[in-house]
């Protein structure tokens, strides 16, 4: 559905986004992540045929967006980061000039409107000048306005952004909904709502790809071992020691304990050879040492651990 080839995008000398080159399928929800200035706004850009590319490709539903802008601009919706609304308007006339724009036939129109105001939650509002909104009820209809027309490809740069947690549940419910027979690229600062609501993530950094990839897959590649919290009423050094023994360890390092277990208990981090699983024998050797366990858990990596990493590792990397 939507095809990047060798994308680079220059502003006078500076490289904006640097040859990247990803896929996204029918219905998949692909999220895109990466620092302030990474590069997310101008790939979303040319995608959307606002900008157009230095060089390389980008093909959305098949046609071309530098030679077939208008058929791409057809099959798609776009929510900006910055919604560009008419704020003397009010919302239902707006989003029924929008829907002529995009070419809703008259007949059509009204029912158009008041599904897009219905699936956005704007019913208490529709006839309230936009100036007078609120952010996060103007982040609802910038949404409104990009889902007119039933767009085959959404792209949202910061959808949720401005609103409150009732209403990000909503917009993330939505969201899942509408790539089950869209293609939607998602931009977002707030990465447990990449992890709840996308197929696959895009990681970019100075605007060059890091990583394209599921979640688990990325999890896979960059966890090399499993680590495993333990804490028991015991002391911490005796604690260390003896888990350090055990077959499948590489390694024991302290942490802090909770102060909910007592000055007696200890926690530490146990990290794992390629492979081991030793769980079972953890929690064996802290029984038999008369200790009482509290807790014993795998730690997994998370979405924002894999965003740090990566992006780090990429800043490292000399020039």
């Amino acid at each position: 559905m939507i095809e990047v080839e060798h994308l680079t995008k220059y502003y006078g000398p500076f490289p904006a986004v640097e040859d990247i080159s990803f896929r996204a399928e029918r219905g998949e929800i692909l999220g895109f992540l990466g620092p302030n200035a990474a590069g997310k706004t101008t790939t979303m850009r040319v995608l959307t045929g606002y900008m157009p590319a230095t060089s390389g490709t980008v093909r959305v539903a098949g046609f071309d967006v530098a030679r077939e802008s208008l058929d791409v601009r057809r099959r798609e919706g776009y929510l900006p980061e910055t919604v560009p609304l008419y704020t003397e308007m009010e919302v239902w006339p707006y989003l029924g000039f929008v829907a002529e724009l995009k070419g809703i036939g008259r007949s059509a129109r009204a029912a158009a409107v008041a599904g897009v105001v219905e699936r956005c939650d704007l019913g208490a509002v529709e006839r309230q000048r936009i100036g007078s909104l609120s952010k996060g009820y103007r982040q609802r209809v910038g949404l409104a306005q990009a889902l007119l027309g039933d767009p085959e490809v959404l792209i949202l740069d910061e959808p949720t952004i401005g609103l409150d947690p009732r209403q990000i549940l909503e917009i993330r419910r939505l969201i899942k909904e509408l790539g089950g027979r869209r293609t939607v690229i998602l931009s977002t600062h707030i990465l447990p709502e990449v992890s709840q609501t996308c197929h696959r993530v895009i990681i970019i950094n100075k605007g060059r790809l890091v990583a394209v990839d599921t979640p688990e897959n990325l999890t896979a590649q960059l966890q090399k071992s499993a680590r495993i919290v333990v804490q028991a009423a015991a002391p911490a050094a005796e604690l260390a020691r003896r888990l350090g023994a055990v077959r499948g360890v590489a390694r024991v390092a302290p942490e802090e304990s909770g102060a909910a277990a007592g000055a007696a208990s200890a926690r530490v981090m146990v990290e794992c050879e390629r492979g081991a699983d030793p769980r079972a024998e953890l929690a064996r050797q802290v029984v038999a040492a008369g200790w009482d366990l509290v807790e014993l858990r795998s730690v997994v990596m998370t979405l924002e651990d894999i965003f740090i990493q990566l992006v780090t590792e990429e800043q490292e990397v000399p020039a």
